[in-house]
């Protein structure tokens, strides 16, 4: 995402489609997009750094039922959500992305049971690998696992947000479902780069994140510096910590860290492999 939403400027392209084959060198095999990164532009990037390793990597992209331009649209029927759903796969092939691992969000009016009939007939027709959902509550999990069996659910999850262990990672369990951890660096926080004097561009979505406006960073800085006692203990980077915990909760749960920095994906694989 960071590559072309959400964390100012987009990043120079060339160098960011490097960046992707330099990981699938080191090992990734797991790339995630989705259509309002940028909007649509993150999924151009990824399947034109990807294209000539088909065969080598998943990768997930996501969709919103009632999401168009750029824009929430009021609530659809079925039978448009549907016909969306069809079209958004055709737009998807069209980037040449090679086994899409498909979600939907949860901001979705249509209801779930008809988003996870289509996805049914999707993966009947070999359209499809696998589908999940994003940010989806236990009752709407539950409800599109019954038409058709999920293998991931995304869901921010890291040391700096452990809501999750409420009921989402005991449901996920129970059902034998994957977690997607996205932001499992706590959105920067992890890496022990944002300090109390941290401010963010307009572009930055983390501008209007309440915890990390300068009162509340004031007050978890002293957790912060309570919390990186264990990374100078163990020689190791904050971020490699904060991953390393998140794949020691269960064996299911894949996190998905972003960077738009060699270096960091190197320090960040250093600990993963």
């Amino acid at each position: 995402m960071g590559m072309s939403h959400g964390y100012g400027p987009p990043a120079d392209k060339k160098e960011m489609i490097s960046l992707i084959r330099s990981a699938v060198e080191r090992g990734v095999t797991l790339f995630d997009t989705a259509e309002i990164y940028g909007p649509f532009s993150n999924e151009e990037l990824v399947g034109e750094a990807l294209s000539p390793l088909r065969g080598q990597v998943f990768i997930a992209t996501k969709f919103w039922v009632n999401y168009n331009a750029g824009r929430e649209t009021s609530a659809e029927q079925p039978s448009r959500a549907n016909q969306k759903i069809h079209r958004r796969f055709a737009q998807t092939f069209a980037n040449r992305f090679h086994r899409p691992l498909l979600s939907t969000s949860r901001r979705s009016a249509v209801p779930i049971e008809d988003v996870a009939g289509t996805i049914k007939d999707l993966i009947r027709e070999g359209k499809i690998k696998h589908w999940g959902l994003s940010e989806a509550g236990v009752k709407t999990i539950r409800r599109a696992h019954a038409v058709q069996p999920l293998t991931a659910v995304e869901s921010e999850y890291s040391l700096w947000w452990r809501r999750p262990e409420e009921e989402l990672i005991p449901t996920l369990e129970e059902l034998g479902i994957g977690l997607v951890p996205f932001s499992p660096l706590g959105k920067g926080f992890l890496t022990g780069s944002i300090t109390k004097d941290s401010k963010f561009g307009k572009s930055d979505f983390r501008s209007i994140v309440r915890d990390l406006t300068p009162k509340h960073l004031q007050q978890i800085r002293l957790w912060w510096i309570y919390l990186k006692k264990r990374p100078e203990q163990k020689n190791a980077a904050s971020a490699q910590i904060a991953l390393a915990w998140l794949l020691a909760q269960k064996p299911w749960i894949v996190p998905i860290p972003g960077t738009t920095k060699l270096n960091r994906l190197e320090e960040i694989l250093e600990q993963q492999m």
